[in-house]
Parts: structure tokens; sequence; C-alpha cells
């Protein structure tokens, strides 16, 4: 099965019927492990980014069950959340096709091609950079007081509409290049990316955002995120009075914190080990 939001034709001439033929593109590959591979390539002057998924196997569903997560078994989840997305609103990469292959949900081999975003960066390099050289210039406190305020608002609007992301960090967002001169919040773009692990409901339970969040704030612990930050991040993603929301939410906050500092203790316990090792 083979689906596609655009002409696939006009991308893969003479294959856009051919799993196999696909699946075999060649390019530059960014990624190959485990099943999984991610790669970009070119047709007529328009770059892509084509990802295959080549099953998982039962040993790993049946771990995820065991934990009480959802296996992720094909491009299909990010195939979905990127089209969720589009009707939210809020800026990602481009579907442009999938396909899906197979009965057994630990075999089946699948794929996803989207647009290429261009020369973009992302956010946890920008925000790791202006912490070795830090903003002094009105204009670049404003862009990233604008950056935080645009986060706040996409973590509300999936949240509010029964997205969770899974993988909540901020090198998973980016933004253009060529934009890091704009500086008023209704003018910055912010893309969303690696939905992967995607969940879409009709209500996101509050576990799951409690997760989002403080995977996010552990993004950010090493980059200067202040307390002042924090608030002004509470404030959008409530879109309420801070003094409302502390006084009302404050456990709820807590365990945000509580979360971001147990992710950040456990990083760090693996990286030592990695070091002494």
């Amino acid at each position: 099965m083979i689906v596609s939001a655009s002409d696939v034709s006009a991308v893969l001439p003479d294959q856009a019927c051919q799993f196999d033929r696909i699946l075999a593109l060649e390019g530059e590959v960014y990624r190959n492990v485990a099943g999984r591979k991610t790669l970009r390539f070119s047709r007529d002057g328009k770059s892509y980014f084509l990802k295959v998924h080549l099953g998982v196997g039962w040993k790993e569903i049946v771990k995820n069950l065991v934990q009480l997560r959802l296996p992720i078994v094909s491009a299909g989840t990010e195939w979905r959340a990127l089209h969720r997305l589009k009707e939210l609103q809020i800026e990602t990469i481009t579907p442009v096709a999938y396909g899906c292959e197979g009965w057994n949900p630990a075999r089946l081999r699948s794929f996803l091609i989207t647009e290429d975003l261009g020369e973009t960066v992302m956010l946890s390099d920008l925000l790791s950079e202006w912490k070795r050289k830090p903003l002094t210039s009105p204009d670049a406190v404003r862009l990233k007081r604008a950056l935080l305020e645009k986060i706040a608002s996409i973590a509300r609007t999936l949240h509010q509409n029964g997205v969770n992301h899974r993988d909540f960090y901020l090198c998973h967002f980016r933004m253009p290049i060529k934009e890091l001169n704009v500086v008023a919040p209704q003018n910055v773009r912010v893309y969303v990316m690696d939905l992967h692990r995607a969940q879409l409901r009709s209500r996101t339970p509050q576990r799951w955002v409690i997760k989002d969040l403080g995977s996010l704030f552990f993004s950010a612990l090493d980059l200067d995120f202040t307390q002042r930050d924090f608030y002004r991040f509470m404030r959008v993603y409530r879109n309420r009075p801070l003094r409302e929301i502390l006084t009302r939410e404050s456990r709820f906050w807590r365990r945000v914190k509580t979360r971001a500092r147990r992710i950040y203790a456990r990083h760090q316990g693996l990286r030592s080990r990695k070091a002494y090792s």
C-alpha cells in the first residue's frame, strides 16, 4: 500500500508503485541503525528525505508492551502525526508519501518521504551558542523570548488537541537560519520534528503532558533557562495570569520539574559511566 499527499510520480518517476525500488533509493545517509534508515535524495532540483522502517521484531514489541508503551511498528505513526500537525497549523515537515507492506506487525516494511526544510538550525544548538556568547543586543534578547513563547504556544496547541510528542526535546525543534533576525513572536517559524513516536488522541492524559514538558525542560537545564523564563513559559502555555497558575497548579508544575531533574540525573549517570568505561 502506498499513499501520498502529492503526486508521487513527480518525486519518483517510474517508481511510484515499486515498493522495493523506493526502499533501495540511495542518497546522503543520516541514520542507519536497528532496521531504520534515514537519507536525503534529490529529484528535479528539489531535496527530500526518505525514512525506511524494516520491522522491529517481536522482542521489541513485547518489551514495549511490558513497559506499557505503544510499540512503533511502521512509519505510519509519523505520517499520521504530520498530517495532524498540519491540521493544527503547527509548522513541521511536509509529508509527500507513505507506504507499508506486510501483515506481521514485527516484520512490516514501510517508508515515509517528506520535503527537505532546507538550511535550518536546531534550537538546542542555537541556545548552546547563545550560552557561549551571552546575548547583549536587544534584538537577540527579543528573539530568545519569541522562541520561548513560540515553543510554549506549540506545546499548548499539541496538548489541548490530544497530541503528545514523546521525544519533546529542544533538539527536535528547528528554525530557518535565514530567519534568525526575525524578532516579532508572530513571525518566528519553528518546525516540530521527529514525530515517529507521537500519540494522537481526543484528549492528552496528564501523565503524558508531564512527560512532554519534563523532557522539554530537561533539554534546557544546561542552557541558562532561568526561573523568569520558566514563568514566562508557564504563562504562555496556560494562557492565564501567572499568579493564577502559581496558586492553582503548583503541584502540576512541581511534577514537571521533578520529571526534568530525574531525566537529567539519569542522563548524567549514563554520561559518567561512558566516561569511565
